[in-house]
């Protein structure tokens, strides 16, 4: 399986370019810059348009118009909106946490999960600072997922693979909020 990792586009999904082909589109959050519904409307309806066979997406800290949603209406049934749900395509699990939500929802048992925030001290730092998640750290390191996915830390776009478990950090925006890197695919 191809996926395609996004994240942190910020409102400029218009601008990127050079997506390669791919199973699964994930998008990390942030998808919006000040969390409005007619920035996600825009995101949508660009989304919905992309040739991929399914698309997921999960919440970021400026998603504030869906940090409470428990879904979104009308959503082509190939879009799925991973607030603290996991959905199964060809027999890999894929399990995603709305932004500032308890990781301890990760089930085990899941092949892949979608967060906005990075674990603690990987691929977490930009501007100086580490911006990762200690207790989210501490359950991908119970669950043991084959693949972490996120984004939020501009400055730590990267993908590294630690104790079996590849993580990937797809922030799309540099810590200048320049929209200058490129999508990540990973093969599963």
């Amino acid at each position: 399986m191809k996926i395609l990792h996004i994240s942190d586009t910020h409102g400029l999904h218009h601008r990127i370019k050079d997506m390669p082909e791919a199973d699964v589109i994930v998008h990390s959050g942030d998808i919006s810059n000040n969390g409005t519904e007619s920035e996600v409307l825009d995101f949508l309806n660009w989304y919905i348009k992309l040739p991929y066979a399914h698309k997921i997406f999960v919440t970021g800290n400026h998603d504030l118009c869906l940090w409470d949603a428990e879904g979104i209406e009308d959503l082509p049934s190939n879009i799925y909106f991973l607030q603290d749900l996991g959905i199964e395509i060809d027999g890999i699990k894929f399990y995603g946490i709305a932004y500032n939500h308890p990781e301890t929802l990760i089930p085990f048992g899941t092949d892949i999960v979608v967060t906005h925030e990075p674990p603690v001290m990987i691929l977490d730092e930009s501007v100086g600072i580490h911006w990762g998640n200690a207790p989210l750290r501490n359950r991908i390191m119970e669950v043991k997922p084959r693949y972490h996915l996120f984004g939020h830390s501009h400055g730590g776009y990267g993908t590294v693979k630690q104790d079996n478990i590849v993580y990937s950090n797809a922030a799309l925006l540099d810590d200048m909020n320049r929209l200058v890197r490129k999508p990540r695919l990973l093969l599963v």
